[in-house]
């Protein structure tokens, strides 16, 4: 009896301690999740809230980066492309913008700089594609952005619908024939158009940081197990004096 009984014990002992491992890795990686996300709001909160700057110039941009750059706020003068096709972006909401409710768009256009290049604006949200095209120069102040990644499981662009599902302005350049692109796009801030729409808009840093709960709930679930694997053993080894002492007065 000794010998299934030692080996069950290691068995379970082996179980025991790879899911104690497990739990407690899972802990260690939401501690590191909440790290990571302190540091992303700090600096969210630290570059929305900063004075504009000019943009970039072009000889920098292929060196700049999301980490580096991304939600920068920048201040810019150029001529909007009035009879370039806008792309039309659904949106359902914003974790950066609330003051969007309901469903609509985010509207794209292209803008031309003083030395001719091009650079796609995120004019803003509008509940609808009713939107009378931007013409002529403006002095823009808004945040750098980078496209989102394309999606396995949504097209990127409904031609039939005139919808995009992914704000990808180079994808939108090549397919709406505006021409190359900055490698960023521009979110509006100001100025308001005449009539309010569409409307651009200040962004906030509004991301959940829940890694706290998540850890605690793992390093509770590995204590748990800990716990029940040590009661487990205790009656293991209650069972085997008393089978011993059987054993014994016989």
């Amino acid at each position: 009896m000794k010998k299934p009984r030692s080996r069950s014990l290691l068995v379970s002992t082996i179980a025991a301690l790879a899911g104690f491992a497990v739990l407690t890795g899972l802990g260690v990686w939401q501690m590191q999740r909440k790290a990571w996300k302190e540091d992303l709001i700090a600096t969210l909160t630290q570059r929305l809230a900063a004075d504009p700057i000019a943009l970039p110039p072009p000889a920098t941009w292929a060196g700049l980066t999301p980490e580096q750059a991304e939600f920068t706020r920048v201040q810019l003068r150029a001529d909007f492309v009035g009879d370039a096709h806008p792309a039309y972006v659904f949106v359902g909401g914003s974790t950066l913008r609330n003051d969007i409710k309901s469903p609509g768009y985010f509207v794209f256009q292209p803008a031309r700089l003083p030395d001719g290049r091009l650079v796609a604006v995120n004019r803003g949200f509008s509940p609808d594609k009713n939107v009378m095209p931007a013409r002529g120069p403006a002095d823009i102040v808004g945040y750098l952005r980078w496209p989102q990644p394309s999606s396995l499981f949504v097209a990127d662009y409904d031609s039939g619908a005139d919808t995009w599902f992914v704000a990808d302005q180079r994808v939108m350049a090549r397919t709406l024939g505006w021409g190359e692109v900055a490698p960023f796009y521009i979110a509006q801030q100001s100025p308001v158009p005449p009539g309010g729409g569409p409307q651009p808009g200040t962004l906030k840093p509004t991301l959940r940081n829940s890694h706290l709960g998540y850890a605690l709930t793992w390093f509770g679930l590995a204590a748990a197990l800990a716990g029940v694997f040590g009661f487990w053993v205790a009656g293991q080894r209650r069972e085997r004096r008393k089978s011993a002492g059987r054993s014994a007065s016989l």
